[in-house]
């Protein structure tokens, strides 16, 4: 399991508590926007301050801006569209069952990320790591289940769209966080960071270029609405674009099922923010969620030392 630099662990817990937070703004926009606008919304307003970051940081260390070739673009482009899909279908989630539960599906990005990494790129992590992904993927998962913990209601919310939906997004989000890091690689910078801002930069950029045209051609409308709901709308960019720095900051160098395992803090800010800005009452079982994804994240923190 390599791991280069201890920036990792602030970076996923920073990275937890910002997409959380954009998140939950995030879902207030379904009420004047499509799926897909809210979605454009954190590309199209993002783009610009990962721009700052860049020529800010790159200033700052005195680095010029790096080559970019052609296996960079395919892997940058491809990781932009899978976070497109992804988010779409997160959004979608919470459509079906409101912003905690969408939120606790797509959290089985954890496990399929160590999947994706161990079988594609051969990423090795201790066992106490894979116990970790484990325990916090139950803590996720329970908060899912609205009736008595069975086997015939496990059967059952697996079969919602909420359920499908939300695995679905955290596949995706676990493929953007595989092909992100290999893409970072790509650039061979002295500065982890500045890679992955220049990352950032490149995939939200073409993350507005692909969902703006897609908007454009089938929901027109909906570039108005995106434009008029600038007073919130800027806050989900600069959000979106400093979670997004934290994530591939994070993903540049560490294993990215590692940095997962430890964002899956995200869940105990997105039960506050579910309960205190979206107006959602928290149960007895979401508490004993809470207390198995700290476990997971204290198994994981022990397996990488």
């Amino acid at each position: 399991m390599l791991i280069t630099s201890a920036l990792w662990l602030p970076a996923s817990l920073l990275a937890g508590l910002g997409q959380a937070w954009r998140t939950a703004i995030q879902q207030r926009l379904r009420a004047t926007l499509t799926i897909s606008g809210a979605g454009l919304v954190r590309y199209a307003y993002g783009a610009p301050f990962a721009a700052a970051m860049v020529v800010g940081y790159l200033a700052y260390r005195g680095l010029a801006f790096p080559h970019l070739g052609a296996t960079f673009f395919c892997l940058a482009v491809a990781g932009g569209l899978a976070q497109i899909l992804g988010t779409n279908a997160l959004i979608a989630a919470f459509g079906q069952r409101g912003f905690v539960v969408g939120t606790a599906f797509s959290k089985t990005e954890a496990m399929q990320a160590a999947l994706f990494s161990a079988l594609i790129f051969g990423e090795r992590l201790h066992l106490l790591v894979w116990l970790g992904i484990g325990v916090g993927l139950c803590g996720v998962v329970l908060l899912g289940f609205r009736e008595r913990f069975s086997a015939s209601e496990i059967l059952r919310t697996l079969g919602q769209k909420a359920a499908i939906f939300g695995f679905a997004a955290g596949a995706l989000f676990a493929l953007t966080g595989v092909l992100v890091k290999q893409a970072t690689v790509t650039l061979s910078m002295p500065d982890r960071v500045a890679e992955a801002l220049v990352t950032l930069l490149v995939v939200n950029t073409s993350q507005t270029l692909m969902h703006g045209s897609w908007v454009a051609l089938r929901e027109p409308a909906t570039l108005g609405a995106i434009c008029r709901s600038w007073r919130v709308s800027w806050r989900v960019g600069l959000l979106s674009s400093l979670g997004s720095a934290c994530w591939f900051t994070g993903f540049s160098v560490a294993p990215v099922a590692l940095v997962r395992v430890v964002g899956q803090v995200e869940v105990f800010f997105t039960l506050g923010f579910g309960h205190f800005y979206l107006r959602e009452k928290i149960h007895t079982r979401e508490a004993l969620a809470l207390l198995l994804v700290g476990g997971g994240v204290v198994l994981a923190l022990l397996g990488a030392r």
